[in-house]
């Protein structure tokens, strides 16, 4: 099968016909062999209904429906799994991502030879509330991640089959398989700009607080990708410089102590001094983090995907 269409969705009855008569028409066009996987995350609505209807008149549709609201990460991992097209691409139920970007994509990942293909919303139709925050997270998640995409949550994506198959999504990373896939080896990775539509049905399921949110998933992969495996080297490194700090500041406190002694000099109480507070806090701080390190380091070993790799190619 040349394409897999994995399309998560959550209340978004109004657009479910409209899409896949407009996929359905581009896959013909081309003379794709296809298939397109709704994936209905707990919709109070009839997405499911019309899924159901949808499917009755057109076997290429595979849906799976959630018993409640996961997020949209578990959607597209249980979509992955499911997948049998040799490229794989996702789009928003919404009908802001354009089906008529699907031949490109394709070209990109059969032809160009990119694992991954991300769509740019360049000219976006959104409040400027929403466009400046996006730029800075954009901005942010190409200086940590080093990858130079202009639009890293765009749902508009093309997979090689190998990569998501190779990666997991959990939590709110789906705005992160780029950095996913780059830690996974996956290092080919392109940008496409497509055309941005206007929501034409219902209201975004999306709030302000993603933005937070994806901050601190990007921390977390950023820390994972670099000190996942080997923990001591982060909690090890600091731990060792606070107790060293310590060290140094016991060895300022019995200097002067030992100096007031040879000198016949009233000494000052120890606990007077600021460097018996700093060299009690570091000691202790540092003796903390290096047992983080080495419980850390514990835990990896005993870890099941301690020794987990990618292979992208097999002859």
């Amino acid at each position: 099968m040349d394409i897999s269409v994995v399309i998560p969705l959550f209340n978004e009855e109004e657009s479910l016909p409209e899409l896949y008569a407009w996929i359905e028409k581009v896959m013909n066009e081309n003379e794709f062999s296809f298939e397109v996987i709704f994936i209905d995350d707990g919709s109070k609505d009839n997405s499911w209904k019309i899924i159901t209807e949808l499917r009755q008149s057109h076997p290429e549709i595979k849906g799976i429906r959630f018993g409640r609201n996961y997020g949209k990460s578990p959607a597209l991992q249980y979509g992955f799994q499911k997948a049998s097209g040799e490229v794989i691409i996702t789009m928003d139920a919404d009908l802001q991502d354009s089906p008529d970007e699907i031949p490109e994509l394709y070209r990109m990942i059969t032809e160009d030879g990119y694992q991954l293909v991300s769509g740019w919303k360049k000219r976006r139709h959104d409040p400027l509330t929403k466009t400046l925050p996006t730029k800075l997270f954009n901005a942010t998640a190409r200086l940590f991640s080093g990858i130079k995409l202009h639009d890293f949550n765009c749902g508009l994506k093309a997979y090689k089959k190998q990569v998501v198959k190779n990666i997991e999504i959990y939590n709110d990373m789906h705005r992160w398989i780029p950095y996913l896939a780059k830690n996974a080896g996956f290092t080919k990775i392109g940008e496409k700009t497509v055309q941005h539509q206007a929501r034409k049905y219902g209201s975004t399921k999306f709030g302000i607080d993603r933005f937070f949110n994806g901050y601190l998933d990007l921390f977390t992969l950023w820390f994972l990708s670099k000190f996942g495996k080997k923990p001591m080297h982060f909690f090890g490194l600091i731990g060792s410089l606070m107790f060293f700090i310590g060290f140094i500041s016991v060895l300022i406190v019995g200097g002067m102590k030992i100096y007031c002694l040879q000198k016949d000099i009233p000494a000052p109480l120890i606990t007077n001094t600021p460097y018996f507070y700093i060299a009690l806090t570091s000691m202790i701080i540092g003796t903390q983090l290096f047992l983080s390190g080495f419980i850390g380091e514990l835990i990896t070993r005993n870890s099941t995907e301690r020794n987990r790799y990618t292979v992208s190619e097999e002859l």
